[in-house]
């Protein structure tokens, strides 16, 4: 089992990520939208095309943009559609 958890709190986890550059993307329904909030965030990837974000809170704390999607991504990089990855400081176990 994969686990993506911030300050002592689980937030994903899942036996289906996928593995791309190095981060473990996780299928929606297995991370817990509670400690998700909507960012106005985006980014362009050459390849996957365009992150959307959002800032994990847990316990009043923030950590903004550490998780991001792609909700219509470029047909090379289909395979993380409906999928969350996660970073600054989220940390990754398996």
């Amino acid at each position: 089992m994969t686990t993506a958890s911030w300050q002592g709190t689980v937030i994903a986890e899942s036996d289906d990520t996928t593995v791309v550059e190095g981060n473990h993307y996780f299928p929606a329904e297995s991370v817990r939208a509670e400690y998700l909030r909507p960012s106005d965030t985006t980014t362009v990837c050459g390849w996957k095309g365009t992150a959307e974000y959002y800032t994990v809170h847990v316990g009043g704390a923030s950590n903004p943009d550490a998780a991001w999607y792609y909700t219509d991504p470029k047909p090379e990089a289909e395979h993380v559609r409906g999928r969350i990855a996660f970073w600054r400081g989220v940390e990754i176990t398996e």
